[in-house]
């Protein structure tokens, strides 16, 4: 029979909101234990340089942030665990939880910080290129490509949003939709088409980019959706912006979730059940930014530090 383990405070999710409550947790003496999720450092861990997070001057790798992040959680006490939690029980505390190494934990307070995973399109040259040229953040990579030819790919808020920021980074984007119309709001299908920097290619979708060989983006092969013609595009970057996924099924049935699956909190990183708290992307679907969730994950241990300090006064 395996061994459980208890934790004051456990931890899901090795990402920016991860790490930080880890920090904050163990410099509080509540001995944290993080458990790493399937993707060990996050959505970081998959990007190259990143310029926009404060205290790096000249930009950082994203798998040495995460790795500085680990460190630093781990030299005030911080317990890591590799694994994915596939099983969680939070009807009754201490919570109950299992990985899919069959591993269980018991916790006082739970935080739960496992991020949202981009949607991608599918395609073979995809993990090849993802952070070489193929970016699911404008705000993250589009000063990478001033001056340059890059393609959106989507039709929803998001992806008019991103068209419109990199349209005064850019020379021009090619705005690539599979349908018709758009499924964006009005207001900004309208700023979309007054742009002279943005060209819409309807009816369309992205089926190859090029090139895995060279280690970066050169260009897309489009299909046209209609009648199954297809043209290739020199580009310099390919955005895609066809949404994200949170990582929370698994809490679905147990705590609120609003209609695209991210967790609802209140009062700062508090779920509906006391003593489980949530920070990061798979709570922000607006920002998504490094240094968003590493403000979210403080929140959510000093929240889980009060909390626990009521009950013991109690």
């Amino acid at each position: 029979m395996a061994q459980t383990t208890h934790a004051h405070v456990l931890i899901l999710g090795s990402g920016c909101a991860g790490w930080t409550a880890a920090i904050y947790a163990a410099r509080a003496e509540l001995k944290p234990v993080l458990i790493s999720g399937s993707t060990p450092g996050g959505q970081l861990a998959t990007t190259t340089e990143v310029e926009n997070y404060p205290g790096f001057e000249k930009g950082i790798m994203g798998p040495e942030l995460m790795e500085i992040m680990q460190k630093q959680a781990e030299r005030f006490g911080t317990r890591t665990e590799y694994g994915l939690v596939t099983k969680a029980d939070l009807s009754t505390r201490p919570f109950r939880l299992t990985t899919d190494a069959d591993a269980d934990f018991t916790c006082d307070a739970l935080i739960i910080a496992t991020g949202a995973a981009p949607r991608m399109l599918g395609l073979p040259a995809e993990q090849q290129l993802l952070g070489h040229g193929l970016s699911t953040c404008a705000t993250c990579d589009g000063a990478f490509f001033k001056g340059k030819d890059i393609i959106v790919v989507g039709g929803g808020d998001s992806a008019m949003e991103e068209s419109l920021y990199l349209s005064r980074l850019v020379r021009k984007v090619t705005l690539v939709h599979r349908r018709h119309e758009f499924r964006a709001s009005k207001i900004m299908q309208e700023r979309v088409l007054k742009n002279d920097k943005i060209d819409i290619k309807w009816n369309r979708q992205v089926v190859e980019v090029f090139d895995p060989a060279q280690g970066k983006v050169t260009g897309a092969r489009l299909e046209a959706t209609d009648n199954g013609v297809v043209e290739d595009l020199a580009v310099d970057a390919v955005f895609l912006a066809i949404g994200h996924e949170p990582n929370t099924a698994l809490f679905k049935g147990q705590l609120d979730l609003d209609p695209n699956g991210y967790l609802l909190v209140h009062d700062g990183t508090k779920t509906k059940i006391p003593g489980v708290f949530a920070a990061g992307d798979c709570v922000d679907h607006v920002y998504r930014q490094a240094v968003t969730a590493a403000g979210m994950g403080c929140m959510a241990a000093l929240d889980a530090e009060r909390w626990l300090g009521a009950q013991e006064c109690a």
